[in-house]
């Protein structure tokens, strides 16, 4: 089997292996941010799987060995919806991880999608960015971003045939979905891809259709078939984290990828 660098495609038995695997990954890269006195900037998705992913996080050994206070946590798209909203991403994720482990108030930053007018949040959420990233105006290079797929090809909230899809400026975005008679609020292509690593967690066969002809297919960097296929870090890792469920229809052999050394307990 011969490696390639970006992207890569690790396959696991099931859901959980998969996010835990997610996990080793983050862990493994936050305390290298801290050793080397650096704040590591994530931005987390939505979606089934970072469930289990905060799930794992929030208990031991995970709990006590990430540097949480090191960590600025962002979100790569939201609903356009409050934070108590069940469909809320940030809810999702104050409630599976940041009320059970010790990270501050201070280093979460929420979309605040309760708010009307969906164009006004994204410009408001691309200041608080910038802001943790010293003002600069220069596209800002997340540690890492992770992503989800739905069974449509879509991932953050960049969905087929939506205007964000052509956004070649902003960093964050409102996008408007014409099927989910919503507006959402998301990442952009070219913030997405200034990321030092991307990693795209993918389960269920419900995407194997997908994932099959997305990797079946010749790459075509200017018309991707599918918005996911649009992730393509300019100088980051892009790492596809699949479950065998997802991974059914691969064709090509899954390539081997940097993986994090495994947490003792």
């Amino acid at each position: 089997m011969v490696p390639t660098p970006s992207p890569a495609i690790r396959v696991f038995p099931d859901a959980n292996a998969c996010a835990a695997a997610a996990a080793e990954t983050f862990l493994a890269l936050s305390l290298e941010a801290a050793e080397n006195h650096k704040t590591f900037r994530v931005a987390l998705s939505g979606g089934s799987t970072p469930k289990r992913l905060y799930a794992i996080l929030a208990e031991a050994p995970f709990r006590d060995k990430v540097p949480w206070s090191k960590i600025h946590f962002f979100f790569s798209d939201e609903r356009h919806v409050g934070p108590d909203h069940p469909d809320s991403n940030f809810g999702t994720a104050r409630d599976g991880l940041f009320e059970k482990v010790a990270v501050p108030g201070a280093n979460i930053h929420r979309i605040f999608a309760e708010r009307p007018d969906a164009g006004e949040v994204a410009a408001v959420y691309q200041n608080t960015i910038a802001a943790s990233f010293g003002g600069h105006a220069e596209m800002p290079a997340f540690d890492l971003i992770f992503l989800g797929m739905g069974p449509d090809g879509h991932t953050a909230s960049l969905f087929p045939g939506t205007p964000a899809l052509e956004e070649k400026q902003r960093w964050v975005i409102e996008n408007p979905v014409e099927k989910l008679k919503t507006e959402r609020i998301t990442f952009t292509y070219p913030l997405i891809n200034q990321a030092a690593r991307v990693l795209l967690l993918v389960t269920g066969d419900d995407k194997a259709e997908r994932i099959g002809e997305i990797f079946d297919s010749a790459p075509n960097k200017a018309i991707p078939t599918y918005p996911v296929q649009g992730v393509q870090p300019v100088k980051g890792l892009l790492e596809w984290y699949l479950d065998e469920a997802a991974a059914k229809h691969l064709k090509r052999e899954p390539a081997s990828a940097p993986v994090a050394a495994t947490v003792a307990a």
